[in-house]
């Protein structure tokens, strides 16, 4: 039989501008999650009142209890459902990773006893037939997303068009605090809610514009925060050796641009 009780460490309340609530169960008797989650569903209360509000069911979990025969630990949770044109942002700075072949500076070089190390000018791991392997290295990506509750008149086929055709593209003026260059738009996820509006996710991706940039003997590069540089190569003789060394560093612009504010967000 499976019997469920609510647990003492449960009513766990957040008062103030979000308001929330949980409440946590004990389930015995099943094995089984999809019992277990129902048993919960079926005995949570619908609404949760904190500070005269009354919070609907946001969601609802379990897990199984460590080391427990037919035991789980349920959790519901209780939360302001969102208005149409309200909003909610999030970021992350995790960063990403770049391939580079090239070091910002070189530091030192340590040659074997009797040998004199070649000087390839920072390049970054050059093999004896001069290929230039380079390193894979975590750069500064802000990852950032912004969920806004829109009304129905506006999410119209014409701006889901508008969506797809800016995915992918690269900011041409200023958006979101980031300049020009610096901003890529990642796409957009959207649901029609029973409330007759529309739940969309705006994801972007920020990588700063730089600027006085030296590869090698190549100084005062700039580059865009989505513009991808790329260095060339040459063997030359020096010392009665053959080294490599940077020959030129290219741009290379390989993201659309548009202008990101016609998101109207």
């Amino acid at each position: 039989m499976i019997e469920i009780h609510e647990k003492i460490e449960s009513r766990r309340l957040v008062a103030g501008d979000n308001p929330s609530a949980e409440m946590v169960y004990a389930i015995t008797g099943t094995s089984n999650e999809t019992e277990a989650l129902l048993t919960i569903h079926n005995n949570a209360p619908v609404l949760f009142e904190v500070d005269t509000l009354f919070l609907p069911r946001e969601s609802v979990t379990v897990r199984p209890v460590e080391n427990g025969f037919e035991m789980w630990e349920g959790t519901v949770r209780f939360a302001p459902i969102p208005q149409t044109e309200d909003s909610v942002f999030s970021f992350d700075t995790g960063g990403g990773t770049a391939h580079i072949t090239h070091a910002r500076k070189h530091i030192n070089s340590h040659p074997a006893p009797g040998k004199q190390a070649p000087n390839h000018r920072g390049a970054i791991g050059v093999s004896q037939d001069g290929n230039v392997e380079g390193v894979d290295i975590p750069v500064p990506v802000f990852h950032f997303s912004e969920t806004h509750y829109l009304p129905d008149e506006f999410v119209t086929p014409q701006y889901k068009g508008l969506l797809a055709r800016l995915t992918g593209c690269v900011n041409t003026g200023m958006f979101k605090g980031l300049d020009a260059g610096e901003c890529l738009f990642l796409g957009a996820s959207g649901t029609k809610r029973n409330l007759g509006d529309w739940e969309v996710t705006y994801r972007f991706a920020g990588s700063p514009n730089e600027t006085g940039l030296t590869v090698g003997d190549i100084t005062g590069i700039a580059k865009k925060g989505w513009e991808y540089l790329w260095v060339e190569y040459e063997m030359t003789e020096e010392g009665n050796r053959l080294v490599t060394r940077p020959v030129a560093a290219h741009i290379e612009e390989v993201h659309r641009t548009a202008d990101l504010n016609q998101l109207m967000i």
